[in-house]
């Protein structure tokens, strides 16, 4: 895939809990971690099962300013953790459905989150399409680059559940490492919200199959 390309070389990745970006990392706006999140790998080893994959979309919020932001509307409850201390994980239900995981960002005090929309499995493959496809009708197989597109998929397939709100990233059962910066990012309106949609908050690897939804009004970078 010219322009996207494979984001990492696989035959070179150690996912070791070791080499895990440091909490203090996400100690920067929602925005600048974001975009500097696509092309990291995501490392779960929920249930000791090792499953991982590259980073390929994302979504910023903001604090009390943002709309579109549960700090918002909520200073208690879930949404508490908001407020830091950053790098530790906001998992919420949406739709009453399925789980969301969201980093938190900004310095402690200050309110951010980044959704984790999309990504490509790098390992574990098996155990992604067993915990994605056993809801599904039998004999209905997911295409690889499906498994974890999307928010909720991307929960289901990592294994992150609701138990897993407020915990540290940097250390199992789930973690995040560098990867290799894109060779182009995109940045478009976030996804289903109905407010803050002026913000250009999503950002995408372009033309990646993994990414999930359309692209509406994409500004290369």
């Amino acid at each position: 895939m010219d322009g996207v390309g494979t984001i990492v070389d696989t035959s070179e990745i150690q996912l070791d809990p070791a080499r895990a970006l440091p909490r203090d990392w996400f100690a920067r706006p929602a925005v600048e971690v974001a975009r500097d999140l696509l092309g990291a790998i995501l490392v779960s080893m929920v249930g000791g099962e090792l499953v991982a994959g590259v980073l390929v979309e994302v979504e910023a919020y903001g604090g009390p300013e943002d709309p579109a932001s549960h700090a918002a509307r909520y200073r208690n409850g879930p949404a508490r953790v908001m407020w830091g201390p950053p790098g530790h994980a906001y998992v919420y239900r949406a739709y009453g459905v399925y789980p969301c995981c969201n980093i938190v960002t900004d310095p402690d005090g200050t309110a951010g989150a980044v959704l984790l929309r999309a990504a490509m499995p790098l390992a574990g493959h098996a155990i992604m399409r067993q915990r994605r496809e056993r809801s599904r009708h039998a004999g209905y197989r997911l295409a690889e680059h499906r498994l974890a597109s999307g928010p909720g998929a991307l929960a289901q397939a990592f294994g992150i559940m609701l138990d897993h709100h407020g915990l540290p990233i940097d250390r199992p059962p789930f973690w995040i490492q560098s990867g290799s910066s894109p060779q182009r990012v995109a940045s478009t309106p976030r996804i289903g919200i109905s407010r803050g949609q002026e913000f250009l908050w999503r950002f995408v690897i372009p033309g990646h199959p993994a990414v999930s939804g359309r692209t509406p009004r994409l500004v290369t970078e």
